[in-house]
């Protein structure tokens, strides 16, 4: 007979079953929970299942001394572990070490009122409360956007060039070739000249960003090119003699002033319109926060032409002849123009009348140049002098200087260099700085052309100098001349197509109205307090009463019949008879002012007192 297996008895060969109390797998611990201490060894509490065995487990608990809390007891500490993480206290000894400079970086006064543009110290008289708090508010705002701005004026790193000879030598004599030899590879290829005698002579024009350059020549050659990396856009002939040409808000559109019409071209040389009620025009200005074209004539009309919507909105007659003179001034956008009895006026497209008109020479005015603050003016005249005024309301000159052949072209840079035309040559002066005004005393540079100058301007952003001539065009190293840090978001010259499209519309949203161009751009943003007494005169004598005026006294009624109507009266006379009251006080204390002014300009000081000063009225 076969053995038969049975099964092993527990307790000799194999070890016994496991409890299921051991075999259930440990509950993972939440970040909540404490780590708990077990009640048996080998087990761990689970969950409780129902009411009873929650309030035996809790039981358990309190008996064995086990440290359990609940998820509720637990939430306010969890908050206030987040308020000690928001303490900057504590962020600053995370790492072991305090901040030795806490809170933000002082600032200097003075680089904090260079970009202030609010004055403090006038105060709107009679304002209401709600005005005050307003004008507060702006105010407080303004100082902030000052200081943010003097914080980031470290970020910009670039900084204005300069030209200075060795051992007192005279930067006049220095030529563009040695210059060309000094600099960087990429900044010699900036000087270049285009050889363009047939066409010539050449009126020129830099886009805003200064990345592209347009010239038309006399006898009908236009051409535009991004002149940095030298790729051409677009050249045609028109077949026309061409007087001045100017690039609109973007290099995509181009204006021509032909000998009958004003053309528009595009990047490509396309003409899109031809604009007949401005015919004859001999010089372009456009401004670019206006979007506005101004042209002269030679019939002596100064027209100016909305180029968003396509209109004319004034046209001025200056009734003073022939137009080839013309200037804009960048800071409030207000043209000059020379006229040929001596006098440079300035005009708005709001007035029909010139603004002022400032005697600057005894013969005719060949050119007029405003810099980019706006402060100072120059002008050359046949008299062959050359002067610069202060515009801040005196126009008064402040140099003058008397040139050898006088000058047919001005034109200010960035910086404040001034350039002008004399023939052939071309004679740069530099002042002190931004603000002030250039030296006429010896030039900065001087550089002699292939032909007599025909148009000037700087590049922007750029120590160039663009000059057209009867030869063609050149372009100088100037540096020092333009401003070495640039606003992104307001010309950029890296932009890209689509960043030039989202710009322009912008741009167009921000359009600011003809309207508004004046002497002082800064008078937009004061209250006109004589308008405004006179407006609410008006309302008076149209309404009656006073809107605005304090409302009679009215005494509440009382409670348990105190408001009888003789208590009433007597309530208001007594607050009649207290204004009064204040009203002769304020008037005596008036008098006595005066009076105690008036005997101390009458009796002499040091006097001793008399006795017939009684008698004295």
């Amino acid at each position: 007979v076969g053995e038969m297996e049975t099964a092993p008895k527990p307790g000799r060969d194999v070890p016994p079953k496991k409890d299921k109390v051991q075999t259930k797998r440990k509950k993972p611990r939440r970040y909540w929970e404490e780590e708990t201490v077990p009640t048996t060894a080998g087990t761990s509490p689970g969950p409780p299942r129902n009411k009873k065995n929650r309030e035996l487990r809790l039981q358990g608990a309190k008996s064995t001394h086990i440290l359990k809390k609940s998820r509720i007891s637990k939430k306010p500490q969890v908050q206030k572990k987040s308020r000690e993480w928001k303490n900057p206290e504590s962020q600053r000894s995370l790492s072991g070490a305090q901040d030795p400079f806490p809170g933000p970086a002082p600032v200097p006064v003075e680089v904090v009122q260079k970009f202030c543009r609010i004055d403090k110290s006038r105060k709107l008289p009679q304002s209401k409360a709600k005005t005050r708090s307003r004008l507060e508010v702006a105010e407080a705002e303004e100082e902030e956007t000052s200081i943010k701005a003097a914080r980031s004026e470290l970020l910009l790193a670039e900084e204005p060039g300069f030209l200075e000879g060795e051992d007192g030598e005279d930067t006049a004599k220095i030529c563009q070739a040695d210059i060309v030899e000094a600099v960087d590879i990429a900044s010699a290829a900036k000087h270049f000249d285009l050889n363009l005698r047939q066409f010539g002579p050449y009126r020129l024009n830099y886009s805003r960003t200064g990345r592209h350059l347009a010239f038309g020549g006399r006898r009908g050659h236009v051409a535009a090119l991004d002149w940095i990396t030298k790729k051409l856009m677009c050249e045609i002939n028109v077949m026309e003699a061409v007087r001045d040409i100017r690039f609109l808000h973007s290099e995509a559109l181009l204006a021509v002033a032909q000998n009958r019409w004003l053309h528009i071209y595009d990047n490509q040389g396309i003409e899109l319109h031809c604009i007949r009620r401005c015919d004859r025009v001999t010089r372009l200005e456009f401004l670019p926060f206006h979007f506005l074209l101004a042209t002269a004539s030679e019939t002596g009309f100064l027209t100016y032409l909305d180029v968003s919507v396509g209109k004319i909105v004034a046209a001025l007659n200056a009734r003073a002849g022939r137009l080839d003179v013309m200037s804009q001034n960048p800071y409030n956008a207000v043209i000059h123009l020379g006229h040929s009895n001596g006098t440079v006026s300035l005009w708005s497209p709001a007035m029909k009348e010139p603004l002022a008109k400032i005697l600057c020479h005894r013969g005719g005015v060949r050119a007029v140049a405003v810099d980019s603050t706006g402060t100072y003016m120059a002008s050359s005249g046949l008299d062959h002098q050359l002067k610069i005024f202060d515009l801040r309301g005196t126009f008064q000159p402040l140099s003058t200087r008397t040139l050898p052949h006088g000058a047919g072209h001005l034109a200010f840079s960035q910086r404040g260099l001034l350039v002008a035309g004399m023939g052939d040559v071309v004679n740069i002066w530099a002042g002190q700085g931004k603000a002030s005004p250039p030296s006429l005393e010896q030039p900065y540079l001087t550089h002699r052309l292939s032909g007599p100058v025909h148009g000037l301007q700087f590049c922007p952003f750029e120590d160039v100098l663009g000059v057209g001539h009867s030869g063609g065009i050149t372009s100088m190293l100037v540096p020092g001349a333009a401003e070495p840090n640039f606003d992104g978001l307001e010309s950029n010259p890296y932009r890209s197509r689509k960043q030039r499209q989202e710009w322009e519309v912008k741009a167009l949203l921000e359009k600011v109205p003809a309207e508004l161009i004046c002497l002082d751009p800064r008078a937009l943003a004061e209250v006109d307090v004589i308008s405004l007494e006179q407006r609410k005169k008006e309302q008076i004598e149209r309404l009656g009463y006073d809107p605005e005026a304090k409302a009679p006294f009215q005494p509440k009624p009382k409670q348990k019949s105190r408001s009888s109507t003789a208590s009433l009266v007597k309530r208001k006379r007594k607050v009649m008879d207290e204004e009064h009251r204040e009203k002769v006080r304020q008037s005596l204390e008036q008098q006595q002012q005066l009076q105690q002014k008036k005997e101390a300009k009458t009796k002499p000081t040091g006097a001793w007192p008399s006795a017939l000063d009684r008698f004295v009225r």
